[in-house]
């Protein structure tokens, strides 16, 4: 994204009014997309701002992805990456973009139905992408009907995505792979799997299984009681724990399909 106003001037970001606009002109002009920084410089540039630390998370429903040690392994705890300049916020037009307001109760409302999973590819907060192992999901909201002007910040206006899904539907980013890579993987796909697919596309998300849902409430608890509740099951299917393996009873206890019962007699 070119950084410039309608005069071929770059903003400067110290002379510039709101605290959102000059963290992105700093970002812009200071890192720039590809760049990595730390909390602290961007504390340092502009000391005194109260919440800017917030008011750089609201650039991201702009467009703007900013990535942590959390999306990014090979990152510190205490850096950040640019990886993407979203819409241009110091520009009229483009000045309120991404503000809708989403209460907290709201938030954790939506979340709580969705079982704290995104509805678009049923990744959990913290999992790591199977096709990028180096990147962890981190979840957010998104609109049913993102591209329909006028959408609402009801609990029914929203469902809960990660950052990846969130980006790709809003501003329709190129898939990771071609048609004919994806295409080649849903064909090698059993009958019930293919009907399953086909399901998932129409409602347009992922149903998750009894087990997913339970582990997405999990995650919710604090690390006690998760544990707790990863010695009554180990206790409950008695069987020893290897890492993160754990070997189950030939009956099979864990389900890995979605519980439901597939139309058309899948197979």
């Amino acid at each position: 994204m070119n950084a410039v106003d309608e005069t071929g001037q770059m903003p400067g970001w110290r002379e510039a009014k709101g605290t959102r606009v000059r963290v992105a002109l700093w970002l812009a002009t200071e890192v720039g997309e590809g760049g990595t920084f730390k909390k602290q410089q961007l504390r340092d540039a502009m000391p005194g701002v109260e919440q800017i630390d917030r008011r750089m998370r609201d650039l991201r429903p702009a467009g703007w992805k900013i990535s942590t040690y959390r999306d990014r392994a090979a990152l510190g705890a205490d850096e950040l990456m640019l990886e993407k300049i979203g819409l241009p916020v110091w520009e009229k037009e483009h000045r309120a973009a991404g503000l809708r307001a989403i209460s907290a109760r709201t938030r954790q409302e939506v979340m709580n139905r969705d079982f704290h999973r995104c509805v678009r590819c049923g990744i959990l907060a913290g999992e790591a992408y199977p096709d990028d192992p180096s990147s962890t999901a981190r979840l957010t909201l998104g609109h049913v009907h993102p591209h329909k002007h006028g959408s609402g910040s009801t609990p029914s206006d929203l469902v809960t995505e990660c950052a990846r899904c969130n980006e790709s539907v809003q501003h329709f980013t190129e898939s990771r792979l071609s048609f004919e890579q994806v295409w080649d993987r849903v064909q090698a796909l059993t009958g019930r799997d293919k009907n399953l697919v086909l399901r998932w596309i129409v409602k347009g998300h992922r149903d998750a299984s009894p087990a997913e849902r339970a582990v997405g409430l999990i995650n919710q608890l604090s690390a006690v009681d998760r544990d707790a509740v990863k010695a009554r099951l180990v206790d409950f299917v008695g069987g020893p724990v290897d890492g993160a393996h754990v070997e189950l009873p030939e009956d099979g206890i864990a389900d890995g399909g979605s519980g439901e019962e597939l139309p058309g007699g899948a197979s």
